[in-house]
């Protein structure tokens, strides 16, 4: 999973709303990427911080400003079951405030179907590369 959530240059090919996904920059721990998402006819761009740690956590953060005022997405991924090593208990976090009232008004509306289409989005990935899941999707209530 750490590596379908670290491939950033390919967001636009899976991820909802993404349009296109460049990298800028990038070195072993660190990249830079712009993004531009949206659906038609609202499409924006942004420029967004990547640190990458194998094979635990991705953390992104906006680093321009110009469409949030902070975005802050966090993976980490610790083992799964002792038995199955193909398992991993993924604890995903996002954190946004976007410039406009508008896009914060319809994010709030539909924030949930969001990143239940974006979450759906990396493992149905996963399964594309890598087969079905090993075990059942479980979600974890803390």
């Amino acid at each position: 999973m750490f590596d379908v959530v670290a491939d950033v240059e390919n967001y636009h090919k899976f991820v909802p709303f993404c349009k296109k996904s460049d990298i800028l920059t990038r070195n072993t721990n660190n990249l830079t990427a712009n993004l531009v998402v949206g659906f038609p006819p609202v499409v924006e761009n942004y420029t967004s911080h990547v640190t990458l740690v194998r094979p635990h956590l991705v953390k992104a953060v906006c680093t321009d400003g110009k469409l949030f005022h902070h975005l802050l997405t966090t993976w980490k991924f610790t083992s799964g079951l002792k038995n199955n090593h193909q398992t991993c208990i993924i604890d995903f976090y996002v954190s946004f405030d976007f410039n406009s009232p508008l896009y914060s008004h319809l994010a709030n509306i539909f924030f949930n179907e969001l990143v239940r289409q974006m979450e759906s989005a990396f493992y149905e990935e996963a399964k594309l590369r890598y087969g079905k899941p090993s075990i059942k999707t479980i979600q974890l209530r803390i």
